[in-house]
C-alpha cells in the first residue's frame, strides 16, 4: 500500500528526530546527509520542530570551506516523561527529561504487598509523580517483573507480585489519561542502557543481564528490543542449571538460575553456610540481609566471599550461553549483584573464559551498567519515547487524575 503524504511527512520527521536524539548537536546539512533527505525537506522539518519547542539553534559548527553551519540541539526539558521500576520490595519512579536527566524521584516500599495491594502502591507512586511533571507530560513507561505482553500492556505472570493477566496499561490509562507502555523490567533496563549509556550507536546490539531478587535479560538487536515470539525473550532466570539436588524455585521447578545467582539466592546461601561456620561475621547476626552480606564481603568474610564466587560462576555460565547463542559483543550486568564490584566480574570473566570458545570471548565485552541503577526507570521512558508522535500531542488537555 502506498504511503500517504502525512505518513511520509511523519516518517521523514522521525528520521530527523532520531538523529537529534542520538547527537548532542548537529547541523541541517548533516541531518540531510545521514537521512538522505533533501536540504529543503530537512529545513521544513526543523522549522516545525522549532515551532513545537522541541529543538533550538545552539551556535555555529566548524566550516568546511563555506559558511559555518548552524548547529541544532534537542531541548531536553521541553517535555517530561515518567518511568517506573516495579522492583521486588520497593517501587520507584522518576520524572525524566528527554535526555534522561532525572528531575524528580519517588519511591514506596511494597514488601509483603501483592495483588491489589501492589497495584495500589503503583497508584500511590504515580499520584506523587504526575503532578511533579513541570513540562507537558509525554506519557508514562512501566518496567515490571514477570512475563509481559508489551503489545497489549498486560502482565501475564509476575510471581512476586501475584499478578496474572493484569491489564496494567489499561488500568493506568483509565486513571491518569496519558499514554502508557508496559514492558518487562529487564527489557526496559536493556533499552535504558542502549539509549542513555555510553558508546551505543543507534543500530548497535547488546544484552543486559539484570540480577536482582530475580534474574532476566534484555536483548537489543540492531538497535531494536527483541521480545521473542511470545514476549518472553530473556527469561533466563528460570532455566534449570542445577540438575541434581537443586533448590525449589518460585516458578515450580528446582535448580533454576535464580536459586543460585540472584540477590535472594546469595542471602539464602549465606544464611545456610553461616550456621556452620562460626568464624563468619554472619553467624551471630539476628537476620542475614543482602546489605549485611555486602558488608561482610567488603570486610573479607570467608562465607560472603564463597557465596559471591559461587554466584559469579553461575552468572558466568549464563553469560556463556547467551554469548554462544546470540554472539552479541557487548553484555552488561546490572542490578543489586553488581554491588560486589570487580571481584564478582573477575569470576564471571574467568568462568566465561573456561566455558566458551576463545574467539568469542576475545570479541565480547562483559561489563557493569553505568547508569547508577536507574536503567529500568530510564529504559521505561525510552521505550515510550520511541513513538515520536507523542511529543506533538498536547498534554495540557490531559486530566492528571490523582484521586
Amino acid at each position: 500500500m502506498k504511503a500517504t503524504q502525512q505518513q511520509t511527512r511523519e516518517h521523514n520527521r522521525n528520521l530527523a528526530l532520531g538523529i537529534l536524539f542520538d547527537r548532542p548537536s548537529v547541523s541541517r546539512a548533516e541531518i540531510s546527509r545521514i537521512t538522505g533527505l533533501t536540504r529543503t525537506t530537512i529545513s521544513g522539518i526543523v522549522a516545525d520542530l522549532i515551532r513545537a519547542g522541541l529543538v533550538h539553534e545552539v551556535g555555529l559548527g566548524k566550516s568546511r570551506g563555506g559558511k559555518s553551519p548552524i548547529l541544532l540541539s534537542l531541548i531536553p526539558d521541553s517535555r517530561s516523561v515518567i518511568g517506573l521500576d516495579l522492583a521486588y520490595d520497593t517501587f520507584s519512579g522518576a520524572v525524566v527529561d528527554l535526555r534522561g536527566k532525572i528531575q524528580q524521584r519517588a519511591e514506596t516500599p511494597v514488601r509483603g504487598r501483592d495483588g491489589d495491594a501492589a497495584l495500589a502502591s503503583v497508584y500511590e507512586l504515580l499520584d506523587e509523580l504526575v503532578p511533579a511533571a513541570r513540562q507537558p507530560l509525554v506519557g508514562i513507561g512501566v518496567g515490571t517483573p514477570g512475563l509481559v505482553s508489551a503489545s497489549r500492556g498486560v502482565v501475564v505472570n509476575a510471581v512476586n507480585l501475584d499478578w496474572r493477566n493484569l491489564p496494567l496499561r489499561q488500568l493506568l490509562h483509565d486513571r491518569y489519561h496519558v499514554p502508557f507502555t508496559v514492558v518487562n523490567d529487564s527489557q526496559a533496563a536493556a533499552v535504558g542502557e542502549h539509549t542513555f549509556g555510553e558508546g551505543h550507536s543507534l543500530d548497535s546490539s547488546l544484552i543486559l543481564v539484570n540480577v536482582r531478587h530475580g534474574i532476566g535479560a534484555g536483548i537489543i538487536i540492531n538497535g531494536e528490543l527483541f521480545h521473542g515470539d511470545g514476549g518472553g525473550a530473556g527469561e533466563i532466570g528460570h532455566v534449570v542449571v542445577v540438575r541434581e539436588g537443586g533448590l525449589p524455585c518460585r516458578c515450580g521447578n528446582s535448580g533454576c538460575l535464580e536459586t543460585v545467582a540472584s540477590t535472594r539466592a546469595v542471602v539464602q546461601r549465606a544464611q545456610m553456610l553461616a550456621r556452620h561456620f562460626e568464624g563468619s561475621s554472619l553467624s551471630n547476626v539476628p537476620e542475614v540481609t543482602f546489605e549485611r552480606v555486602q558488608q561482610a564481603f567488603a570486610d573479607g568474610d570467608p562465607v560472603a566471599q564463597q557465596v559471591v564466587r559461587e554466584a559469579g560462576r553461575f552468572m558466568g555460565m549464563a553469560v556463556s550461553s547467551l554469548m554462544g547463542t546470540l554472539n552479541i559483543h557487548r553484555i552488561v550486568l546490572a542490578g543489586g549483584i553488581t554491588s560486589f564490584g570487580q571481584p564478582l566480574l573477575d569470576v564471571v570473566h574467568e568462568t566465561v573464559t573456561q566455558t566458551m570458545l576463545t574467539r568469542l570471548v576475545q570479541d565480547t565485552r562483559v561489563e557493569f551498567e553505568r547508569l547508577g541503577h536507574n536503567e529500568i526507570v530510564l529504559g521505561a521512558c525510552a521505550v515510550l519515547l520511541k513513538d515520536y508522535s507523542l511529543l506533538f500531542e498536547s498534554a495540557s488537555h490531559r486530566t492528571r487524575a490523582t484521586a
